[in-house]
C-alpha cells in the first residue's frame, strides 16, 4: 500500500472534521442553517464538541460525523451531523441515522438515574453528484406507510432529518463567515466542476481567506482546502497547477507557496499522476465510481476492504469486474476477484 493510501485514506472524512471541529465554524452553520423555531431553541453558547464517532466502520468511507452537546429548550441536548460523501442519494439514511441516534442515546444515559433521553437534532449535509430527491421522513421507508390506520401508525417510530443538498446550493444560498462558506463551496464543487471551473473556487477561497485579520488561521485553512482539492477534487493538469501558483504569487503569495509545498508533498505521497494524469485518473475514477455502484445495488453496503482494493486496480481489471458483475451471486464472488 502506498504511503498516501496510508495517510488519506478518507479525505472527505477529513476535510470535513477538520472545518467542523472548530467550534465557530459549526456555529457559524447552526446560525444560519437551522430553522428560526429551532434555533431559537438551542443556546449556542455552550456549544461543546464531543469525541468520537458513532459510524460503522464499514460505512466510514461513505459518512462522516460530528456530535456537539448544548442546551436546547434549557435543557442538555445534541446537535447531531452527519456528512454524506457518496455519489448518490441513499433512502436508508434515514435508517443509519436511526441508529447513531439510538448510538447516542445509550452512550450518554445513565440507565441508573436518568428517566428521559436529551434531545438530539440530526442534520445531514451531503455533496453527492445527484440531487437528493429523497424523502428526510423515517416513516417514507415504510411502503403504504400513509395508508395505515392511525393505530398502526402510532406504534411505528418516526422523525424527520435537516437535510443540506449541497450540490443544489447556489452562490446565494452560501451563507455564513469565509471559512464556513468557502467549506461549503469547496464541497459542492468537488463533484460538479471540471479542473478549468474549479480554478475559480479556488481562486475565491484564495481572496476570502487572504482578507482575513488572522492571517495565520487563514493561511492554515487555505491549505486544508488545498489538501482536500488536490486528493480528492477533479484533477488539474500540471499546467492548470501552474496557473493557480502563478495567481496566487501576485494575489496571496502566501498561498501560492503553500499549493507549491503540497503539490512536492502529494508527489512524495504517491500523487503525482493525480496531478499530472488528469484524463487518465478521471478515466479510472469514472469506472471505480460505476464498479462501487453497481455491486452495492447489487449486494448492499460492501466492507470497506471492498472499496479500498477496487480503488486499487487498473482500467483493464476495472472493466473486467464492471462486465463480470452480472454474473456475481454474492459477496464471496467478489472477494474472489479482488483476491482478498
Amino acid at each position: 500500500m502506498k504511503n498516501s493510501e496510508t495517510k488519506v485514506q478518507n479525505p472527505h472524512d477529513k476535510f470535513f472534521k477538520d472545518t467542523f471541529s472548530n467550534p465557530l465554524v459549526a456555529r457559524d452553520f447552526i446560525e444560519n442553517y437551522l430553522p428560526e423555531p429551532i434555533l431559537k431553541m438551542v443556546d449556542l453558547s455552550e456549544l461543546e464538541i464531543q469525541n468520537g464517532s458513532h459510524v460503522d466502520a464499514e460505512l466510514s468511507e461513505l459518512f462522516s460525523d460530528m456530535l456537539f452537546r448544548t442546551k436546547i429548550n434549557q435543557r442538555d441536548g445534541y446537535l447531531y451531523f452527519l456528512f454524506e460523501h457518496k455519489s448518490y442519494p441513499d433512502r436508508m439514511v434515514a435508517l443509519q441515522l436511526l441508529t447513531y441516534m439510538v448510538r447516542i442515546w445509550n452512550r450518554n444515559v445513565n440507565k441508573k438515574i436518568d428517566t428521559h433521553i436529551p434531545m438530539i437534532i440530526p442534520m445531514v449535509v451531503c455533496h453527492g453528484e445527484t440531487k437528493w430527491k429523497i424523502s428526510p421522513m423515517f416513516s417514507d421507508l415504510i411502503l403504504d406507510f400513509d395508508t395505515l390506520p392511525e393505530e398502526v401508525k402510532q406504534m411505528i417510530p418516526n422523525y424527520r432529518y435537516q437535510l443540506y443538498d449541497l450540490s443544489q446550493f447556489s452562490d446565494e444560498d452560501i451563507k455564513g463567515k469565509a471559512e464556513l462558506m468557502i467549506a461549503l463551496s469547496v464541497a459542492r464543487d468537488i463533484f460538479k466542476k471540471s479542473g478549468e471551473e474549479f480554478l475559480e473556487t479556488i481562486f475565491k477561497a484564495a481572496r476570502a481567506l487572504a482578507e482575513l485579520d488572522e492571517k495565520e488561521t487563514g493561511l492554515q485553512y487555505f491549505e486544508t482546502c488545498m489538501r482536500y482539492i488536490l486528493t480528492s477534487g477533479p484533477k488539474l493538469t500540471k499546467e492548470q497547477l501552474t496557473t493557480v501558483i502563478k495567481q496566487l504569487a501576485v494575489t496571496y503569495k502566501e498561498g501560492s507557496e503553500v499549493t507549491m509545498t503540497l503539490a512536492e508533498v502529494l508527489r512524495e505521497e504517491g500523487f503525482e499522476e493525480g496531478i499530472e494524469k488528469g484524463v487518465e485518473k478521471g478515466e479510472i475514477k469514472t469506472l471505480i465510481k460505476m464498479a462501487i455502484k453497481l455491486l452495492t445495488q447489487k449486494f448492499g453496503v460492501m466492507p470497506a476492504e471492498y472499496s479500498e482494493a477496487i480503488t486499487k486496480l487498473n482500467t483493464t481489471n476495472l472493466e473486467t469486474l464492471i462486465e463480470g458483475i452480472k454474473n456475481f451471486k454474492n459477496l464471496e464472488d467478489v472477494k474472489k476477484f479482488l483476491d482478498l
